[in-house]
């Protein structure tokens, strides 16, 4: 679903229950992430890449860089949920993480890079989880919740899609 908000240009995440073709869907969406986040980033220059996708918001270096912390952190919860029951998962301050010199002056394409590892690397895993395996859970103290890995599958999967919105209709904006 598109919006003409700027801060949610596909909505909010919305659950949906698990299927054998939602589970294809999310884990298409898991594998392929990394080269959309590199389309939607394709002959950006330097201050294209520091401009804000909204008032208020981060630029297109920190959105970048910030999937591939936020997908490190997915990429660890889910061999958590699969390996001890209910585990408690840390939450950080995502907007403290965007503020470290490594996202002010590092470049995309590294977090591009490690975004194409992590998620081959993440997808092999998803794929060889069982029905059962998608009903086990995690509990999130920011949240205040116990989460399937399910769940967590579409939250990320929309995560990502989100945050390539947010460049896409920058750029459309701004016609790049």
């Amino acid at each position: 679903m598109q919006t003409s908000d700027p801060k949610y240009p596909i909505g909010h995440y919305s659950p949906e229950p698990f299927s054998l073709s939602a589970r294809e869907n999310r884990l298409a969406e898991i594998k392929y992430l990394p080269q959309w986040l590199e389309n939607a980033l394709l002959n950006l220059d330097e201050a294209q890449l520091r401009t804000p996708y909204r008032e208020g918001g981060w630029s297109i270096q920190q959105l970048v860089h910030h999937v591939a912390d936020s997908h490190i952190n997915a990429y660890c919860r889910f061999r958590l949920g699969l390996t001890e029951s209910n585990p408690v998962i840390r939450p950080y301050d995502e907007k403290s993480w965007a503020e470290l010199y490594d996202v002010t002056h590092l470049p995309v394409n590294i977090s591009i890079t490690l975004l194409h590892t992590l998620h081959a690397r993440w997808y092999a895993l998803l794929e060889s989880l069982t029905e059962a395996d998608w009903h086990r859970t995690v509990y999130h103290p920011g949240q205040a919740k116990t989460l399937t890995l399910w769940y967590l599958l579409g939250s990320y999967a929309w995560h990502g899609k989100h945050h390539t919105a947010h460049i896409t209709k920058l750029r459309e904006r701004m016609s790049w």
